[in-house]
């Protein structure tokens, strides 16, 4: 645990992405085996689900000190990260004990949690917050509540430990996709030689395109570009290896059983394909909506009735792999040349290549980009031709060519603390709408403002205060602020009757009043 705690703080002191790699390379080589596949589990951004609440563990840490948790919530809201309140709340107890790995750490004492009854848990937690020194409690609550992050993620992860192995990095982050076990053996076979049958299930790591960021007259020739409909659905990569069907997210979960379907089409392939796409459901000859997909998506075994009312189809992208080679190093050009062929064997509905748009000038393409929404997409994107098939968000040849937002002028309605650089200050937003005369909470944003802004806003929040619910503050309605968004949907959980989909904020509008927001009816003819 000790080694572990050190690596957190040497990664958290230095934004240097070399000081990282190093301290990395550092660990896993000194680190026992069992230790190394937890921390490369952590590390990567997995976690386990919340075992206790965060209200109980504010509720047993004020016990413990004989404090009103009141004073807690205050402690907290000033601090603003509460594993580092708790932590620091939390009476110093015997830190002679032996010190525990990491693994036994989680083994024994974090994932048994799982079983127990809320006594047993507060006096686990007890025991093992005593005999940690206040680093060790600050990290060991991390791990508690979920809020585990050190900015280090899979790639940097993956450069080190192919350093360490003497592999290159794209075969490291190869074989750590999909879902890594967290053991002794699992890392150990991170570093020796791939067998067959552990290949056939592995897909590749995503390519992700950049969003555009310039005039895309900047990017040179049209001609040099692959133009395509942007799809909002699930990105994914659809595997046929030795008569086995797997279907990988972008999130690298296996979600094959949800859309069974695509297993039965996907016999029509070659053998040794992985084709990478987007799901989408699908209804006749257009998408049907976000809200939709995602109900299959919840379904780990959709019954019958789902499979006739939400059909999917996966619009295909890319070829990775045919015959079993890499063709991730060949041109885009060449990569589609030798997918159409393979599509043309399959037949059926259920797989369609994404279209190419033609266009003989980067004003043409801007034009076809207008009637996106018209097409049910969300803008374009662009591929250079002679572009290889790269890992993660890197380089300038794949750029995603969004439409503009939809906005909406909206009022404060209510705010609540932020945490980590935010804490002290009220950050958090809640929006209304005009609806039949009544504002209405519409969505929650806390981005876009700059530092200054977000000042500004806290005095307001604090000057302007009517009523408080716990940690939020109900505020005059006073403020007017611009939002963007990018989609709405019909939503029976949510008073205002619609959900948004991605809102953050534009500026702040001191130039109208409260009666000038916009009306919830108003906003659906626009954007419907």
């Amino acid at each position: 645990m000790n080694g572990f705690v050190t690596l957190c703080m040497k990664l958290d002191a230095t934004r240097s992405t070399h000081l990282k790699l190093d301290a990395l390379k550092d660990y896993f080589r000194s680190a026992e085996d069992g230790d190394a596949a937890w921390a490369l589990y952590y590390l990567m951004g997995n976690k386990p689900r919340r075992l206790v609440s965060t209200t109980l563990l504010r509720e047993w840490v004020a016990d413990a000190q004989e404090l009103p948790l009141w004073l807690v919530e205050e402690t907290y809201e000033h601090v603003g990260d509460l594993a580092e309140c708790l932590a620091a709340l939390w009476p110093q107890g015997d830190t002679a004990m032996d010190p525990m790995s990491l693994k036994q750490v989680v083994e024994t004492e974090l994932l048994p949690l799982a079983k127990c009854n809320e006594q047993e848990k507060r006096e686990r937690l007890s025991s093992i917050w005593s005999r940690f020194n206040r680093e060790e409690r600050f990290l060991f609550n991390k791990l508690i509540t979920g809020g585990f992050r050190m900015g280090v993620g899979r790639s940097l992860s993956a450069r080190a430990l192919a350093e360490l192995a003497e592999l290159e990095a794209p075969v490291m982050e190869q074989r750590l996709m999909g879902a890594f076990s967290p053991d002794a053996a699992s890392y150990r076979r991170l570093f020796a030689e791939e067998t067959e049958q552990d290949s056939l299930a592995r897909p590749y790591p995503f390519f992700l395109a950049k969003a555009l960021d310039k005039e895309p007259q900047e990017l040179g020739p049209v001609e040099e570009w692959q133009a395509e409909w942007k799809w909002d659905g699930i990105r994914a990569q659809l595997l046929w290896r030795g008569g086995q069907f797997h279907l990988w997210s972008r999130g690298e979960e296996q979600i094959g059983e949800r859309f069974p379907e695509l297993e039965t089409y996907s016999m029509g392939l070659p053998d040794g394909t992985v084709l990478d796409g987007e799901l989408l459901a699908w209804d006749g000859e257009a998408p049907m909506s976000f809200q939709e997909l995602s109900r299959r998506v919840n379904r780990q075994k959709p019954g019958k009735k789902i499979l006739r009312d939400i059909p999917v189809l996966f619009m295909v992208y890319d070829l990775l792999e045919a015959g079993g080679e890499d063709l991730r190093a060949l041109p885009l050009r060449e990569r589609r040349q030798r997918l159409l062929p393979i599509l043309g064997r399959l037949g059926g509905d259920r797989f369609r290549i994404s279209e190419t748009l033609q266009a003989q000038s980067w004003e043409q393409l801007a034009e076809l980009r207008s009637h996106s929404r018209e097409q049910r997409v969300e803008g374009l994107m662009l591929k250079r031709l002679d572009s290889p098939y790269g890992s993660g968000r890197r380089g300038d040849s794949w750029w995603k060519w969004k439409v503009d937002p939809f906005r909406v002028d909206a009022v404060l309605l209510y705010a609540q603390a932020g945490h980590g650089r935010r804490a002290g200050l009220y950050t958090d937003y809640t929006f209304g709408l005009w609806k039949e005369g009544e504002l209405l909470p519409f969505a929650k944003a806390y981005s876009g403002l700059s530092d200054e802004e977000l000042k500004e806003v806290d005095r307001f929040i604090r000057k302007h205060t009517v009523e408080r619910f716990g940690p939020v503050r109900q505020v005059e309605p006073h403020l007017v602020v611009e939002l963007a968004f990018e989609g709405l949907q019909a939503s029976k959980r949510h008073k205002s009757g619609v959900a948004v989909r991605f809102p953050r904020i534009i500026r702040i509008r001191h130039d109208k009043s409260p009666a000038e927001a916009d009306h919830i009816e108003e906003l659906l003819n626009r954007v419907t």
